[in-house]
């Protein structure tokens, strides 16, 4: 429940934020934001802490919580900011309908390099979930998914074919918190070609990563095919001197 409790937080403030709400893109005090919400300030503060780390806001210091005038101005269809939200609740928290469509579900040993990346045991198997992800009836993201049988057992097609995020969070009490990605450019391929509706001559975006559970056991290694007309990647970097 305290996860669902700050992200709706985070939620309200990104509205606010796009409705131009807060005079001089400065937000109000943690005490204040806290008797707005009616939250407990522990909530706030962890809602900031993340909306922080997106890039979303930024604090200055004696002077307060600011809006990064870099946000709205980089907003796409499909923002990767730099947090371990489920894709599937991302785009739900930024007011879209994301549908999924299960093109493959299967069990399988697991391949080498998925063994490796989630320290699997010789001969382990893993479900293998490929899934189309849709906007508005557009494709936008292939997605390629590993997950160890034995982390979720029950998994089927249905499942799959919502948040997994949610699933595990809701299901098995488990909250992927961590993240390793990397993201490249790659000429499509036809398959991209043929569902997501690129033109051969267009690239993709590709999103690699192993997610991990709040225990720090790996979950899921992940390859993302995103169209890129939808896709912008926005982090937050800090320079020491």
């Amino acid at each position: 429940m305290a996860d669902l409790v700050y992200k709706q937080v985070m939620k309200k403030i990104k509205d606010k934020i796009k409705a131009h709400d807060y005079e001089n893109n400065r937000l109000p005090d943690e005490r204040t934001l806290s008797a707005e919400f009616e939250v407990s300030r522990s909530s706030i503060k962890r809602a900031l802490g993340i909306l922080a780390q997106e890039g979303v806001i930024f604090k200055k210091r004696g002077a307060g919580t600011f809006v990064n005038p870099l946000y709205l101005k980089n907003k796409s269809l499909f923002s990767y900011e730099g947090s371990n939200l489920g894709i599937t609740n991302n785009l739900q928290l930024e007011g879209y309908d994301p549908e999924i469509k299960v093109l493959d579900f299967q069990v399988i040993v697991a391949p080498a390099d998925v063994k490796a990346s989630l320290f699997l045991q010789p001969d382990e198997f893993v479900y293998k979930i490929k899934r189309l992800r849709y906007l508005n009836e557009q494709a936008i993201i292939i997605e390629t998914s590993y997950i160890p049988i034995r982390i979720a057992p029950e998994l089927n097609k249905e499942i799959v074919s919502k948040s997994l995020f949610e699933y595990f969070a809701k299901e098995l009490n488990q909250t992927g918190t961590k993240s390793f990605m990397s993201i490249k450019t790659q000429p499509s391929t036809a398959d991209d070609q043929e569902l997501l509706g690129l033109e051969p001559v267009e690239p993709v975006e590709i999103m690699e990563g192993i997610f991990f559970l709040d225990d720090g056991t790996p979950f899921e290694v992940s390859n993302m095919r995103i169209h890129y007309k939808y896709f912008s990647y926005n982090t937050f970097v800090n320079i020491d001197d």
